[in-house]
């Protein structure tokens, strides 16, 4: 998704019709959690460790891991 799309997205949710403002919350929000997966992913392989991705997001480390962990986290993102 271009950041265009994202902008776009982000205008309809702060428009007149709440029910279109929910349907582009709902794509912003699976957007930005494929985004945080693939930055994960790279912090990873990059060899930052599973703690310090998590001060970034705010959250323990057992939480990022419990969502990112395993062999999952490498395998290919449709």
């Amino acid at each position: 998704m271009e950041i265009d799309q994202i902008v776009s997205l982000t205008k309809a949710a702060n428009g007149d019709d709440p029910i279109v403002g929910l349907g582009a919350a709902a794509e912003v929000r699976r957007e930005m959690e494929r985004l945080e997966a693939v930055l994960v992913r790279r912090a990873r392989v990059q060899g930052h460790t599973w703690a310090s991705i998590a001060t970034v997001l705010g959250i323990s480390k057992q939480a990022v891991h419990k969502k990112y962990g395993g062999r999952s986290l490498f395998r290919e993102q449709d």
